[in-house]
C-alpha cells in the first residue's frame, strides 16, 4: 500500500513519523554527549 500525497492527513502522518524520528536520535545525540563529558 502507499500514500496518496494529495490528503493533508497523509502528509501530517509522514511529518510526525520524521519529526519522531529526529526528535529521538537528538535525544541520543545528547546522551552520548553528556556521557562523554561525565568521563
Amino acid at each position: 500500500w502507499g500514500y496518496m500525497w494529495e490528503y493533508p492527513v497523509c502528509r501530517a502522518f509522514a511529518d510526525s513519523r520524521v519529526q519522531r524520528i529526529y526528535g529521538g536520535s537528538n535525544e541520543i545525540m545528547k546522551l552520548i554527549i553528556s556521557r562523554d563529558l561525565m568521563k
